[in-house]
């Protein structure tokens, strides 16, 4: 039994983050891959060989409602707790009155109509019982961030209608199972035979108590928190172990009052303001993704051979065409109508992929349905199933289709990321955008984001590669990045973070001292941007250079002005980026050089232009603005402190030798 317990362990493990880290690879939703892994050891296997390769009831014990002898019941009971606590994280009130009238509307109105026309559709298409179809609607409200986030990146739908589906899958991924809650706490006790009145009110008391039970534990451990009680190397153990006491104490005044209770607690925590609060994210983050993944192999593993055959029939089908085509269009559609335009209200309507986290919570309270005497609840599962893939999977191949068909994708030349704001990457920046390119441009220090305020450029504030980035940055904006921080192997970062997404051909950063490939110092190629403009283009190169008076230039060549023209005139600029007639954007670089052709423009970084200018060329310089540069001097030559930076200026020129060849 023991070593049963140990290789059943390693094979949820193995194929639940292998799974994880091929989507991620693939860039595709992870919900089909662990779908398939779990169906692979359990029913597959089962059907082909005779016996599952993986077994969850037999190896953990069947636990029935999860207070049984048998481990699996608890097993998912803490699993599931601790993926609600990470719902309520991501619940910040501030943030639903900023997120729109549409948003709002979603959640206020949208839910209870969808919960009722939900229920209508799981009792009359698929055949569960009143009590039960109730159940399942309240749970199939949830649209999650975990498989929205990904098509609005793969569609690069933004705007209005992409913040809405990413803010409505935020809010709503904590409301289904608390309708759960609430229903399945209803049906036990009236299945015990208690008084409606007594048991609607021993059911509001014991929410009410299991709620204020959760904003107690948040508050109280960010108390704990901001006081320093705590280590910060302990800080996510003592989360855990609130977390699971928590729900632990909350079980013990009520059964299932303990995912009111997480969910409470997440919540609180969320909406409190303290300096830790990235650090529980990041916690959340990755205990979240260790759960979600054991339990989703753990469920479809569980299944048997004959659920899955169940699954497909005319009142499975019936029920997704009901779900797909009436349920989501008057809930979403409609509801929104007024709050965003005709054709934003019409993918609303379509736009509704059920995720991991609705899979896990209707496996959770179909056991414990079937234990108190429902066996038609053990539909639940593959129902789900079937709805999670199918809107996934069709969901996933039409939004970016039926999205251009409307109108609603960005048609105008693709943006681009700036990581790291300096002196120099807003003056790269200001040149772009004049060109007509939108530009973001991102630091994790608003102090050094001045200069792009200044500019008035689209600026985000925050760590680019955080999961709150993921929620927060508008990735339809931009088809490439471009890391220009003073620190290498952050910028080295970056790009792979980005790579995965966007393309490594479209991921760029500065030049580093110690590129060569014997190096074992220097940073490997593998996971590395490409080189923006020359190798020897280091950051403090050009930094220097920036301080020395050197600016950008956009130039604009002709049948008359040719790039050769262009490089004779500025022999020592570096040629950074091209901008073609047919609206795409090149970055430059040793590999990439300019190829030049009438209608294209060129980015360059040099010296001061000579006074005359050929008629046939359309040129801006960036001019040097002393207030950014005296902002944020981040360069190891011999630059003063802070309290210099006045009398730096006057001095640079004498300071900094000439870069060899240059003729300033």
């Amino acid at each position: 039994m023991h070593d049963n317990l140990i290789l059943a362990a390693a094979i949820i493990g193995v194929l639940g983050i292998g799974a994880q880290w091929l989507a991620w690879r693939l860039q595709a939703p992870a919900i089909v891959l662990m779908s398939a892994a779990g169906l692979f050891v359990g029913p597959f296997c089962a059907w082909v060989f005779g016996a599952p390769l993986l077994d969850p009831s037999e190896v953990f014990g069947s636990g029935g409602d999860g207070h049984g002898g048998g481990l699996l019941g608890p097993i998912v009971s803490l699993a599931v707790a601790v993926i609600l606590f990470e719902g309520g994280l991501n619940l910040r009130f501030h943030e639903l009155r900023e997120s729109g009238r549409a948003v709002s509307r979603l959640v206020f109105i949208g839910t209870p109509i969808a919960w009722g026309l939900g229920t209508l559709a799981a009792h009359y298409a698929a055949g569960l019982p009143w009590p039960v179809a109730i159940l399942f609607a309240g749970i199939l409200v949830v649209t999650g961030p975990t498989v929205i986030m990904p098509l609005l990146r793969q569609s690069k739908l933004g705007g209005k209608v992409g913040s809405t589906l990413k803010w409505e899958g935020i809010v709503n991924d904590p409301v289904g199972a608390l309708l759960a809650v609430i229903v399945y706490e209803a049906l036990r006790v009236i299945t015990a035979g208690e008084n409606p009145l007594f048991a609607a009110g021993w059911i509001f008391l014991t929410a009410v108590i299991a709620g204020c039970l959760g904003v107690v534990f948040g508050f109280g451990l960010v108390n704990a928190f901001r006081r320093g009680w705590t280590p910060e190397y302990l800080k996510a153990p003592i989360l855990l172990s609130a977390v699971i006491a928590c729900y632990s104490i909350a079980e013990q005044i009520e059964h299932e009052t303990g995912l009111v209770a997480v969910t409470a607690f997440g919540m609180a925590m969320a909406n409190a303001k303290f300096a830790s609060l990235q650090e529980v994210r990041r916690f959340k983050e990755n205990i979240a993704v260790l759960l979600i993944s054991g339990v989703f192999i753990i469920l479809t593993a569980n299944l048997k051979p004959e659920d899955i055959a169940s699954a497909f029939n005319w009142p499975t089908f019936a029920f997704l065409f009901c779900m797909l085509f009436i349920v989501r269009p008057i809930s979403a559609g409609l509801t929104t109508l007024g709050a965003l335009e005709p054709k934003e209200a019409a993918l609303m309507g379509w736009i509704a992929p059920r995720g991991i986290v609705a899979v896990a919570i209707s496996g959770f309270f179909a056991e414990r349905l079937v234990a108190a005497g429902y066996p038609e609840a053990a539909q639940m599962t593959t129902l789900a199933f079937a709805m999670a893939i199918t809107t996934v999977v069709l969901h996933g191949f039409t939004i970016k289709p039926m999205a251009r068909w409307l109108g609603l994708i960005r048609t105008n030349r693709p943006g681009t990321l700036i990581v790291g704001s300096t002196p120099w990457s807003v003056g790269f920046a200001k040149c772009l955008s004049e060109a007509g390119v939108d530009v973001i441009l991102a630091d994790s220090s608003y102090g050094r984001l001045r200069g792009a305020r200044q500019a008035n450029l689209d600026r985000y504030y925050g760590e680019v590669i955080s999961e709150e980035a993921e929620l927060q940055l508008d990735h339809s904006k931009f088809d490439s990045v471009v890391a220009v921080s003073n620190i290498d192997p952050y910028n080295s970062l970056v790009c792979s973070h980005f790579a995965p997404e966007l393309g490594r051909r479209h991921a760029f950063q500065l030049a580093t001292p110690e590129i060569e490939e014997d190096n074992p110092r220097a940073i490997n190629l593998a996971v590395r941007g490409l080189t923006l403009g020359g190798k020897d283009r280091t950051y403090d190169a050009l930094i220097r250079d920036k301080y020395r008076g050197w600016t950008f230039t956009k130039t604009t060549l002709s049948d008359d002005f040719t790039l050769n023209d262009l490089k004779e005139r500025r022999p020592d600029a570096d040629f950074l980026a091209e901008l073609r007639p047919d609206n795409t954007l090149s970055f430059l670089g040793p590999e990439r050089p300019a190829k030049g052709g009438a209608g294209v423009t060129v980015i360059s970084f040099g010296p001061d232009l000579p006074t005359v200018k050929p008629e046939t060329v359309e040129e801006s310089e960036e001019t040097s603005e002393t207030d950014e540069q005296t902002e944020t001097i981040e360069t190891v030559a011999d630059i003063p402190s802070k309290s210099k930076k006045l009398g730096f200026l006057g001095k640079v020129k004498e300071q900094i030798v000439p870069r060899e060849g240059s003729s300033a």
